[in-house]
């Protein structure tokens, strides 16, 4: 974004992350006591950003739309990653932190999340981040690292 992070104060670097990164995480990190619209929304709040249509949008986006109002607990492990993709999407983020997105889901959701997170990355023309021990999700992308014993080593050149 053309600053550097360590020029910037605590309060820069969360207004830049706010503004421009989205994470997603292998455990989640649903808030439990938040619907699933609310926990989308929450991004957006925090910006003072409009928030429930923008919420509501991404969330039939990811297929959630008759599970607005559902707790994290009542849905699904593979609901419960749609929800966490649609709260990192909201904000439409231009690059996506994601800490192995599907290694938390059997390998039929875990698929279908990873189209999903591809096909929201692409609309949105993001770029991602993602740490996997999947090979085949590591093979999607346009440029893959291998880290063994310490080192950093090229796969595949971007």
């Amino acid at each position: 974004m053309g600053q550097s992070l360590f020029a910037l104060d605590e309060e820069g670097r969360a207004a830049l992350r706010a503004g421009h990164v989205g994470f997603v995480f292998q455990s989640f990190q649903l808030l439990p006591n938040l619907t699933a619209l609310e926990n989308v929304m929450l991004p957006l709040e925090l910006a003072g950003k409009p928030a429930e249509q923008p919420a509501r949008q991404v969330l039939e986006r990811v297929g959630l739309g008759e599970r607005l109002h559902h707790y994290p607990k009542t849905l699904s492990g593979g609901e419960q990653q749609r929800v966490s993709l649609a709260r990192a999407f909201v904000v439409q983020p231009d690059i996506l932190f994601a800490d192995e997105p599907t290694g938390s889901l059997d390998e039929q959701n875990g698929q279908k999340i990873i189209a999903l997170m591809f096909d929201l990355l692409h609309e949105q023309g993001a770029t991602m981040v993602m740490v996997t021990h999947d090979p085949a999700v590591a093979s999607r992308c346009d440029r893959e690292l291998r880290l063994t014993a310490g080192k950093l080593g090229q796969v595949r050149p971007g």
